[in-house]
């Protein structure tokens, strides 16, 4: 069993996956596409990874504002959610997002990743972030 975590975006998503034992979480890729309400062949991707990864769950990144009032983003968010749960069947979790961009941007800065090879992976990165963020507060939560 293992849990993804996505990053929904305009015209990309970011995908990573946790290690079977649902402790770290690796980026895996970006899904892009052309237009933004162009979703089938995303989500015909979305299946393809979770059959492959033997997926359990979702974890879908909520883009909250910093007042964490909600914006159009989320409402689009909220949406895709319920387009992933009725073609996969699996529960998806939404996640709080806000400020993963800005850590996977900080953490391929640190690593050396050049600015104009940065949006190759930013997506992927905070999907990353997203899903690890959710399997900390999973083992924390079975701790109490």
């Amino acid at each position: 069993m293992r849990i993804m975590g996505l990053d929904f975006g305009s015209k990309t998503v970011g995908v990573a996956v946790s290690d079977p034992l649902l402790i770290t979480a690796q980026g895996l890729e970006i899904i892009r596409r052309k237009d933004e309400n162009k979703l089938r062949q995303t989500l015909a991707r979305i299946e393809q990874l979770i059959e492959e990864y033997e997926v359990s769950e979702i974890v879908l990144g909520l883009p909250k504002n910093m007042n964490d009032t909600m914006g159009e983003r989320a409402g689009l968010s909220f949406e895709f959610r319920e387009k992933l749960e009725r073609r996969t069947g699996l529960p998806v979790v939404m996640w709080d997002e806000r400020l993963t961009t800005v850590a996977a941007d900080k953490a391929m800065i640190e690593a050396g990743i050049r600015r104009e090879h940065r949006k190759e992976y930013v997506d992927k990165i905070a999907a990353a972030f997203i899903l690890q963020g959710y399997l900390d507060y999973r083992a924390n939560k079975e701790k109490e």
